[in-house]
């Protein structure tokens, strides 16, 4: 999924392995209570693939982030389900 520098090679197509990657994502570039604008956000995808905008939007619609009603603004969501909120890891 990784190359050697880090970058994803691929989003994942499967729904599994593309989820853990959007948790991991999110773990890892996001911090929790902090907003994010549009600009950051798109630099940080921009960071590990080229088609950052279709990450953001899997990470919208995935509630891995969640962005206001004008899309100016993005925090990092809790996951439902997990213990305490926490993110899963990438296996």
């Amino acid at each position: 999924m990784f190359s050697v520098d880090g970058r994803i090679k691929a989003i994942p197509r499967k729904p599994a392995r593309r989820e853990a990657l959007l948790a991991h994502l999110a773990a890892t570039l996001f911090e929790a209570d902090r907003t994010y604008r549009e600009a950051e956000v798109n630099d940080a995808l921009r960071s590990v693939h080229e088609d950052f905008p279709a990450l953001r939007r899997f990470l919208v619609t995935g509630g891995f982030l969640s962005r206001t009603k004008d899309g100016a603004d993005y925090r990092r969501q809790q996951q439902p389900g997990s213990p305490g909120g926490a993110i899963p890891a990438v296996a």
